[in-house]
């Protein structure tokens, strides 16, 4: 009975007894399941740290709502999706027309967004402002912030499932999708265009619970560990919902019992279960090591 007492208290209690446990956990699951996915897409077309650059890039906008409306969820939402696809644009039509990658150009440009944003909020706010649209505050998400969460969730899952076949396409043949969408050969920009929209309208939705330099972090971590597991792309989008929500709720029962920051925590479960999939995993050190070991007997 105790054990049983030990368990609620520490798995359940915190929240069922407190509704900003509660919040937090609804708009992190919601998180989990439409971000993880798109960063299985973001892998398989080797752009993983397109989400980082897009999330820093999303500063400048969030800071320019914040200035003009304070701490107004909808105005950095809006500023900050229409600075991640601007930032976009300008490091696509950089690269055309310079001898610079996309890569390159939008290394730069993030970078620049970066420092400008942090000093529009600097100038513009106090050291809690940036550090909360910095790192975010799961536990002080509100009503409107989890339903702008769950709004974009939904939207993005449909989303998802409607262009699944052509992100699949694009992603391993860009060049026969090109060919069979359109005479001219512009089907594939229509993808990926669609494609990083849903990447930025995630990334905003995730600034609020893990601030603009962590919401890439559930993106990533678990779509880079879920291709560990598996070879098969339904199996890596599952694996890296599941693991995406596993890392929300188990860093928020930690942020919880050891007074910790909850977006930094949350991360640092998604890097826990990444590194124990590098050692366990099929694609991991250990199995890797024993098929060599095999083969050499």
């Amino acid at each position: 009975m105790d054990a049983a007492t030990d368990l609620w208290s520490l798995l359940i209690a915190p929240f069922a007894e407190f509704a900003f446990m509660r919040r937090a956990l609804v708009a992190t699951l919601a998180l989990a399941i439409s971000a993880a996915p798109l960063g299985v897409f973001l892998t398989l077309r080797r752009m993983s740290l397109l989400g980082d650059a897009l999330s820093h890039a999303l500063l400048p906008g969030v800071a320019i709502g914040f200035m003009l409306f304070g701490l107004s969820l909808t105005a950095m939402a809006v500023g900050g999706v229409v600075a991640g696809m601007l930032v976009g644009a300008i490091a696509g039509v950089v690269s055309r027309f310079t001898v610079l990658k996309e890569d390159a150009s939008l290394a730069a440009i993030y970078l620049v967004a970066l420092a400008l944003g942090v000093t529009l909020i600097s100038g513009h706010g106090t050291q809690l402002d940036l550090l909360r649209i910095l790192f975010g505050s799961a536990l002080g998400v509100d009503g409107a912030g989890m339903l702008l969460v769950a709004t974009v969730s939904s939207v993005s899952l449909i989303a998802l499932a409607a262009l699944y076949r052509g992100l699949v396409l694009e992603s391993f043949d860009p060049v026969f999708l090109s060919a069979t969408t359109t005479r001219r050969g512009r089907g594939g920009w229509v993808w990926q265009q669609s494609f990083l929209m849903l990447v930025v309208a995630n990334l905003v939705a995730g600034f609020q619970t893990l601030g603009t330099l962590m919401a890439v972090g559930l993106m990533m971590l678990p779509a880079v560990s879920a291709r560990l597991w598996h070879d098969t792309l339904p199996a890596q989008l599952l694996n890296a919902s599941v693991q995406a929500a596993l890392a929300g709720y188990g860093g928020l029962l930690l942020s919880y019992h050891l007074d910790t920051p909850s977006g930094p925590t949350i991360i640092g479960c998604a890097g826990a279960l990444y590194f124990s999939s590098l050692i366990v995993a099929p694609g991991g050190w250990l199995p890797r090591l024993r098929t060599t070991r095999h083969r050499v007997a």
